[in-house]
């Protein structure tokens, strides 16, 4: 989502500390924390690192797409989502971020992009309905939470399309699923509505569920060290950050 090069997991655990964070979510794909790429020597390089220069990872992220029509593409997500639930144990990670149906993003001049694969899930679609995919995500996410409570790893299911439109989809799917092991990540940027009433009621709505959240960046600093509200092109309506982080706090 940057200009040039990628940083190395230590690298950007450096950056972290170094901007005045006290932690940082690990996404579990290349060419970041992709399971294949880390032994337990690796893992175990990685949490002590953070852990010296102060820096805590509570929770990695999985970006996966169990919505397929195609039990094979399916069964490799059950795969994937397999060994990251084990590298977040090992990182001492104690949530992995899921997705219902993460469309993946492709690169062009080593910058990511949702161009090609928006259009490329208008094909991966033809021939299911949507409660076809909505009953294929339940059932995998139930397989995944069982693999989470065998290593003590909580899934928290992002509020993110596609799929998933909203706080209530993502409700919704944690109660059919019904297991302590899938829970909630509700991020505010991904909701159709940012009025206050309506903040205030997702997260008042999803209450204990909520276990983690996360933001894009659409902060900057100026020069006086004031932050400043730089909204994507993808989202021109002010995302309400400041009513959302107030309903958390007095939610607990």
């Amino acid at each position: 989502w940057y200009k040039g090069g990628h940083l190395t997991i230590k690298d950007m655990i450096r950056k972290a500390k170094a901007l005045g964070y006290d932690g940082i979510e690990i996404d579990l794909k290349r060419p970041h924390g992709f399971p294949l790429d880390l032994d337990e020597k690796s893992r175990t390089e990685i949490r002590k690192f953070a852990e010296s220069v102060g820096i805590e990872i509570p929770a990695v992220a999985g970006n996966n797409n169990f919505a397929s029509p195609i039990p094979e593409h399916r069964e490799n997500e059950l795969l994937m989502v397999h060994e990251q639930i084990r590298l977040a144990r090992d990182l001492g990670a104690k949530i992995l971020r899921v997705f219902a149906a993460w469309r993946g993003i492709t690169f062009r001049n080593e910058i990511a992009t949702y161009d090609v694969v928006i259009e490329y899930e208008k094909c991966q679609n033809l021939g299911s309905i949507k409660l076809e995919r909505w009953n294929w995500v339940r059932e995998c996410l139930k397989e995944a939470a069982g693999w989470a409570e065998k290593y003590g790893v909580v899934l928290a299911l992002q509020n993110h399309i596609p799929l998933i439109e909203n706080y209530r989809d993502m409700l919704a799917m944690v109660r059919e699923v019904g297991s302590e092991y899938l829970k909630c990540c509700l991020d505010v940027p991904c909701e159709p509505c940012q009025d206050d009433d309506y903040v205030i009621k997702s997260v008042k709505e999803t209450g204990e569920l909520q276990i983690h959240s996360h933001f894009s960046g659409e902060y900057i600093k100026n020069s006086d060290g004031e932050a400043i509200y730089v909204p994507h092109p993808w989202q021109p309506v002010r995302v309400n950050f400041p009513v959302f982080i107030k309903a958390l706090k007095e939610s607990g």
